[in-house]
């Protein structure tokens, strides 16, 4: 009787013990995802500019799509120095890519401003392969 009445307790602790474990990791999960949901939620303003010559296109996350498939906007034949605030939502990564369709006729600077605060910026011809401007989301860090 002894050893089953310590089987049932050994067993009894390890239940409890799993089943406070499950609560604690069901509660983590839960503040995560809160998180995770106020940090998509969150909107944010960025100014992107590009200033030099020769720049044919400008491509820009606007603010449309999703967080991590944002949809790009185009300006064409853009009038330089060019300069655009967008919000945006999230993890979306503000970014804005200068393009130049003849080899060597770019002298490009471009950069990207959050809340006073250049994040982000590239200069020459070497930028314009690279991919522009590219900044992680600043509400995620």
């Amino acid at each position: 009787m002894n050893r089953t009445t310590r089987t049932s307790r050994a067993l009894a602790v390890a239940v409890l013990v799993l089943g406070l474990g499950a609560c604690s990791a069901e509660s983590v999960d839960k503040a995560v995802g809160k998180a995770v949901d106020t940090t998509v939620d969150e909107t944010y303003e960025v100014t992107y500019e590009v200033t030099g010559t020769g720049v044919d296109e400008i491509m820009f996350h606007g603010g449309g799509g999703e967080a991590m498939e944002p949809e790009l906007e185009t300006v064409t034949k853009p009038a330089l120095p060019w300069k655009k605030t967008v919000t945006l939502r999230g993890i979306m990564p503000p970014a804005v890519t200068p393009v130049a369709l003849e080899a060597g006729g770019a002298d490009v600077t471009c950069s990207i401003t959050y809340k006073g605060e250049v994040i982000k910026e590239a200069k020459g011809e070497g930028m314009l392969t690279a991919g522009g401007c590219v900044a992680v989301s600043p509400v995620v860090g």
